[in-house]
């Protein structure tokens, strides 16, 4: 041993030592791989660099693609649009909530405006007319002259329609609450001069879009502008003649409230948010939409077979019967534009449905096609004579008008408004916040729906088996719970659509570039 350690170079040691040492204090800088120096991309292929990232609570969407910006008059005329549509969704849907407390506590006021009868319209009314109408036409006063190639053709023409229809809801939720109204059927309440302003706006509207179209660069006019303009037309035209009353006694009263309920739905708010769909899904996909003759062929098949089934809401009643048989042919025939607009939305999808997962729009997009699938083959199925004396009485139809309005119109349009609002104000929502909207309102939609449609099937069962009326009331009793805590959520979602709506237009910080041009000039002009 000794003999071994004389026999060692000194130098040899402290090297060898040294070595180990060397390895023992070794440890990863956690840039091996990528180096030391910041990122430089010249090409734009590098987004989202975070360089002290927190851990994520919820999967990272893709930012809004950065596009040419909106002018700024038009901007501030979707603004407001968007601003006063939320406003009367979160209006109309807080009514909603408070009549739906109404059902377990009739006796929660003694306010005459306040009442059932009263606040029911203008729920109905509300959400209606304030929220999807103004919505829709803000997304539109984009879509149409952007597809055109063109500019708006009159920006004023767009604030005096906004002031109108504001006023129209503003005064017509007076009127109701206040026990002046139309004595009509469902969502024909408002009083005719309500309407006429109502009316002046969407012709305003109209005149605005024919003219932009009509200045477009482009040779061919997108299929967008036919289903908008088309809605904007046959919406002035329901108006005009569900209010005219020449043609209104006895029974022809019951078919023109057919006839307009049934229009309000298919051929002003579908139609339009259809257009809306066919220039937003194809822009949030970055690729063109399937296939334009299968959009035309919906759009022709609609305005054919829509226009027939209003009186499928009077099955067994006095109407003629043939007119009866009119309605359950044309409900039957739209199956052509349901599956031909599905197959097309769907197709479009085709190679692109990775992109749902990175996306906060495209999943509104997705649910709100499913719904018109579903949701408008429904209609269809309710309208047979068989389905009609199961389900017509029952609360299957409530279940039936909020899969359609809601799971179709207000899901595509926040699915219109969320692909939009970025572009225009260059600010995003809190990704964690658009998700609670979306799965809240999802969770809600289906919460209410589908116990409404099984308890109302067992209770129509019920009546063919002519049991008593007030035991089907208590077997509902637990449905209608889960009504509520459905529309609750419903409610909720709203609110956090409200919130992400602000954070999109306004930044807590933000510098006003002009005001802090002064102050520097001022500090200059004094330091001099």
């Amino acid at each position: 041993m000794a003999a071994y350690l004389g026999g060692i170079e000194i130098m040899d040691l402290a090297a060898t030592l040294q070595q180990r040492k060397d390895a023992l204090d070794f440890t990863l800088s956690h840039n091996e791989l990528s180096g030391a120096l910041p990122a430089n991309d010249h090409k734009g292929l590098i987004n989202n660099v975070e360089y002290e990232a927190p851990l994520p609570f919820v999967a990272r969407k893709r930012k809004a693609h950065v596009r040419p910006k909106v002018e700024p008059p038009l901007s501030r005329l979707i603004t407001w649009f968007v601003i006063t549509a939320t406003f009367w969704l979160v209006f109309g849907t807080t009514v909603g909530e408070y009549i739906g407390i109404k059902f377990v506590s009739p006796d929660a006021d003694q306010f005459s405006w306040l009442t059932f009868g009263r606040l029911r319209p203008v729920h109905t009314n509300a959400v209606f007319w304030g929220w999807a109408s103004l919505a829709m036409l803000g997304l539109g006063n984009y879509v149409v002259p952007r597809v055109s190639n063109t500019n708006l053709f009159s920006i004023p023409l767009g604030w005096y329609s906004l002031i109108l229809i504001n006023m129209a809801v503003l005064l017509g939720t007076l009127c109701l609450m206040a026990g002046i109204n139309n004595g009509g059927g469902e969502y024909r309440e408002y009083i005719w001069p309500v309407m006429l302003l109502f009316s002046f706006g969407l012709l305003l509207t109209l005149i605005n879009f024919f003219k932009t179209v009509a200045r477009r660069s482009t040779k061919e006019i997108y299929i967008s502008n036919w289903y908008i303009v088309s809605s904007v037309i046959f919406a002035i035209v329901i108006v005009f003649v569900a209010y005219v009353p020449l043609w209104q006694n006895g029974l022809g009263e019951t078919i023109i409230q057919g006839y307009y309920m049934h229009q309000g739905v298919g051929m002003w708010f579908m139609l339009f948010t259809l257009g809306i769909v066919y220039y937003f899904l194809p822009q949030q996909l970055n690729k063109p939409i399937y296939s334009y003759s299968l959009g035309i062929l919906a759009f022709w098949t609609q305005i054919l077979f829509y226009k027939l089934i209003g009186t499928h809401h009077f099955v067994f009643s006095a109407i003629p019967w043939w007119l009866q048989t009119v309605a359950i042919v044309g409900s039957v025939g739209m199956i052509i534009p349901v599956v031909a607009g599905t197959t097309n939305f769907m197709l479009t999808f085709k190679g692109a449905w990775y992109k749902i997962t990175d996306s906060y729009t495209l999943p509104f997009f997705l649910t709100g096609i499913l719904f018109y699938f579903t949701g408008s083959l429904q209609g269809t199925a309710e309208a047979f004579r068989s389905t009609n004396l199961l389900w017509h009485f029952t609360d299957f139809t409530v279940a039936h008008s909020h899969l359609t309005m809601y799971g179709i119109i207000c899901f595509l349009l926040w699915a219109g408004i969320y692909a939009l609002m970025p572009r225009i104000t260059g600010q995003e929502a809190p990704q964690i916040t658009v998700g609670a909207h979306f799965w809240l309102a999802l969770i809600g939609l289906l919460f209410y729906t589908i116990p409404l449609m099984y308890g109302s099937t067992m209770r129509g069962l019920m009546w063919m088996e002519a049991k008593s009326f007030i035991d089907s009331v208590s077997f509902m009793a637990p449905f209608w719970l889960w009504r509520a805590i459905g529309g609750s959520l419903m409610w909720l979602s709203h609110l956090f659509f409200a919130y992400n709506l602000y954070r999109m237009i306004v930044v807590p910080g933000t510098v006003d570039i002009k005001e802090t041009a002064f102050e520097k000039l001022g500090s200059i002009d004094h330091v001099s």
